[in-house]
């Protein structure tokens, strides 16, 4: 089956990467799906495609849209995503999956029984260096890891009159910083080194009780001190401290944040085993750290030709011609596209299994910290 267009729900910050990204690849975007019909006229216009859809159903009908990407709220993923598969239709979905593991398998098995095409935007683990990173593990450059420290750092919501949807919890699910940046920096780290999670133990905060909620529509990312505001009492985490333990007795201890002053996007690790140390930070994609114990450190620059074959593919550019964040969405959508007009079933990107994987995560963290002890994690 070869794809004839693409159709994508949501015009936001991340709906737009989406489209820009997908355009990237050379599918034909048709059209897009917004919260209402004046946003979705609004985006449609902005975007340049030629389709403003008025409803889901829409979407479901259109014999001309292959594969639909899925950049709504949260708390309609599971519902959208549902209707799409049994209308035929590949998908694409933004993390989370679901708002719950249960959900989420259920989506699994449906994807299962219709045969489609699916993916779960986990488009962290297409860094070329991230890549590369898991090749030399895969290698045994620094043995078997057995000890991960990492960090995911934003500040967008450090002040009280930042505001945003995933903030509300009947939008965005219970869970906040750890299921919109925690989730991809464990599911990066499992994709690097291989190593399943098996207990957690985690401490969210809420360390910004009360928030000035704009009466108003606002722009994720953006500082806005001219709206007319409400306080609202919060319970989501801003930020989080979790221990992981793996299948193979190693350990990791990773730090969550929205709230770290000019931290924009920094996903950081650093996973070490008896041989040597690799280091990552997406926020300095080009590099990767190699570290020793009884000779000189060294830092790989990425540059396609001297890179593993699973890293070139990652990497559009040649070496010191920077790629960042859009790219990562390419690379992924690309392999995506590849089963779709192959009608093949590789394992070469994050799948709704992999969503379900992180959803038993993220349930286990909030229910050990919750009660404050190890979690099994399902």
């Amino acid at each position: 089956m070869k794809i004839n267009s693409a159709a994508v729900i949501g015009t936001g910050f991340i709906g737009t990467v989406h489209v820009e990204s997908i355009r990237r690849t050379g599918v034909h975007v048709k059209g897009v799906l917004a919260g209402n019909a004046e946003s979705t006229k609004i985006g449609a216009k902005k975007l340049s495609v030629d389709q403003a859809y008025v409803s889901l159903d829409q979407i479901c009908e259109d014999k001309d849209v292959t594969v639909v990407h899925v950049t709504s709220p949260n708390a309609l993923h599971y519902l959208q995503v549902k209707q799409l598969l049994n209308a035929g239709k590949h998908v694409v979905c933004e993390k989370p999956l679901a708002l719950s593991a249960q959900e989420g398998r259920e989506l699994v098995e449906l994807a299962k029984r219709t045969g489609l095409v699916h993916a779960t935007c986990f488009n962290t683990r297409f860094y070329p260096m991230v890549h590369e990173a898991k090749h030399l593990i895969n290698e045994k450059l620094i043995g078997v890891p057995r000890y991960v420290k990492g960090h995911y750092h934003q500040d967008w919501l450090t002040l009280d009159t930042d505001w945003n949807w995933r903030l509300e919890s009947e939008k965005a699910g219970q869970l906040r910083a750890v299921a919109d940046i925690g989730s991809h920096l464990i599911d990066q780290i499992g994709f690097v080194t291989g190593l399943k999670v098996t207990e957690v133990f985690a401490d969210l905060h809420t360390l910004v009780p009360v928030r000035q909620k704009p009466t108003g529509p606002v722009q994720t990312f953006t500082i806005d001190s001219t709206s007319v505001r409400e306080p609202v009492n919060m319970s989501s985490d801003d930020a989080a401290g979790i221990l992981l333990r793996f299948s193979n007795g190693g350990r990791a201890t990773i730090s969550i944040s929205q709230i770290s002053s000019g931290r924009k996007n920094s996903i950081n690790w650093e996973i070490s085993g008896p041989e040597g140390s690799l280091a990552f930070d997406s926020e300095n994609p080009e590099q990767l750290w190699i570290g020793h114990r009884g000779r000189a450190n060294e830092v790989l620059h990425k540059d396609p030709g001297m890179l593993s074959a699973a890293a070139a593919k990652t990497a559009f550019y040649p070496g010191g011609h920077v790629e960042g964040f859009s790219e990562t969405f390419r690379g992924l959508f690309e392999r995506v596209y590849e089963d779709i007009n192959n009608e093949t079933e590789s394992s070469t990107y994050p799948t709704f299994a992999d969503g379900v994987k992180s959803l038993e995560i993220t349930d286990a963290i909030a229910q050990s910290s919750k009660n404050s002890t190890w979690v099994k994690v399902a």
